[in-house]
This record gives structure tokens, C-alpha cells and sequence, in this order.
């Protein structure tokens, strides 16, 4: 695959993280409306029962505050994750779901774990990773942008701020390494041009022939026509005149 038809633009650049963020806005504004509480479902470590938060808690959210900091950089990092690495973006979201859930159920403390920001470690530690591993060029320059916007996150995967959930952020960091490992994608093709090529021969490059070994231009150098002489008929058409 060419790197031309790798990193083509499609709508699931935009309606994904859309999605994504229409789908957290909207249970916000229906605990909102109903004056509920759904913290609930989030997860609780070492119950059974909080093992549904796995599934539900990165669509819980304590507050606007929380919902907005999660808003933008889940939008970003899902576009990011559909463009540069569409084959592999709907199993690393599902997968890191998943097992940064389940590392949080193991490792967090005894409270209600809710929020998207689980899933935006994961994204941003699978990005940066697989950029690193990959060593594309993009895909690193890639990396190079995440640590550049979201580099400071990397702190509050240590417990350095109440009421925030480091063992989700944790988790979600140790989740996108492995899957960055684990997932395999295929690198794009750079085109090469000819004299890029291992089996290039000066020799035989029809331009070059036009130039001597000092790089001057041989004003009658070999042509592409092989000497052939180009012969050049002129047809001559009278214009009729006009009668009165």
C-alpha cells in the first residue's frame, strides 16, 4: 500500500470523534434533565458487580468541567487514530476499552471510576508508540505532535491530585504500549523515483547524458531521438479572396 492510498482522508474522520462526543454530551444532559446520577455504573474495583463500569463509565462524567477537559482531546486523538491508522482504529478503541477497564477494576481504589479520560491515555500512549515502533516518518512526526499537546498528561498517571482517577490514566497508558505492540499495521509504500533505486544506473539516465563528469551542460548532447534528424514539412494554404 502507497503511502497515497494509506492516509486518505474519509468521513469517519469527522463523524467518529463526532460521535463520540455527541454520545458523552448527551448522557451528561440526561443525568442533567433527570436529576440523576449514574456514577453507579462506573467502575468499582474488586466487585463484581462494578465490572459493568468497564463498559459505561467512559460515557460517565462528574461535572461540565470534567465532561469539557475529556471533549477535545478524545475529538482530536479519535481523528488522529481514523485517519493515520484507519485499519487498526476500530480494535484498538474496543480492545482498549476493554483492558484499560479491567486494569483499572484490578489496581484502583475503592470508588466509583468514571470519565472518558481512561480511553484518551490509551489513544494517546497507542499513538505515540506505534509511531516510535512503526518509524514512519509520519507516524513519528505524528508522535512528535502527541508528546508536543499532550505531553503533560503523562504526570497524572502518578496519584499527584485529589479526586482524579490515576489508576484510569494509568491504565490506559499501560493498555495503548501493549497495544501498540500487540496490534501489527501495515507501513506505506514511498514511491521511489528512478534514481532512488538500488539498480540505478547513471549510464543509462537519458538526462544526464546532457551533462559532462563537471556537471556542465553538453549543448549538443545525445538526444532522445538517438540522432535522428527531425525532418519538418511546411504546408502553405492560400487565402481565398474575397469577391465584390
Amino acid at each position: 500500500m502507497t503511502t497515497n492510498n494509506h492516509f486518505n482522508f474519509s468521513n469517519w474522520v469527522i463523524l467518529a470523534p463526532l460521535l463520540a462526543i455527541l454520545t458523552i454530551w448527551t448522557v451528561f444532559l440526561i443525568e442533567l434533565r433527570l436529576g440523576a446520577n449514574f456514577n453507579e455504573y462506573g467502575i468499582y474495583p474488586r466487585n463484581l458487580s462494578g465490572l459493568k463500569g468497564i463498559l459505561f463509565s467512559p460515557f460517565l462524567h462528574g461535572s461540565v468541567e470534567h465532561l469539557y477537559n475529556n471533549t477535545i482531546p478524545l475529538a482530536v486523538l479519535i481523528s488522529f487514530l481514523m485517519y493515520f491508522y484507519r485499519e487498526a482504529a476500530l480494535r484498538t478503541l474496543i480492545l482498549g476499552i476493554f483492558i484499560s477497564g479491567i486494569l483499572t477494576w484490578i489496581i484502583g481504589r475503592p470508588s466509583y471510576h468514571i470519565g472518558a479520560s481512561g480511553v484518551i491515555y490509551v489513544l494517546a500512549s497507542f499513538i505515540f508508540f506505534k509511531g516510535v515502533f512503526a518509524g514512519h516518518f509520519r507516524w513519528i512526526a505524528l508522535s512528535l505532535v502527541i508528546v508536543f499537546i499532550y505531553g503533560s498528561m503523562i504526570w497524572y498517571i502518578f496519584p499527584i491530585k485529589e479526586g482524579i482517577s490515576w489508576e484510569g490514566h494509568l491504565s490506559g497508558f499501560i493498555t495503548g504500549l501493549l497495544l501498540a505492540i500487540l496490534i501489527k499495521v501495515r507501513i506505506p509504500l514511498e514511491k521511489k523515483y528512478d534514481w532512488e533505486k538500488e539498480d540505478y544506473d547513471e549510464g543509462k539516465d537519458t538526462f544526464l547524458k546532457h551533462f559532462d563528469e563537471n556537471g556542465n551542460f553538453i549543448e549538443n548532447g545525445v538526444d532522445e531521438l538517438d540522432d535522428e534528424k527531425v525532418k519538418i514539412n511546411y504546408h502553405y494554404k492560400r487565402k481565398p479572396t474575397d469577391k465584390i
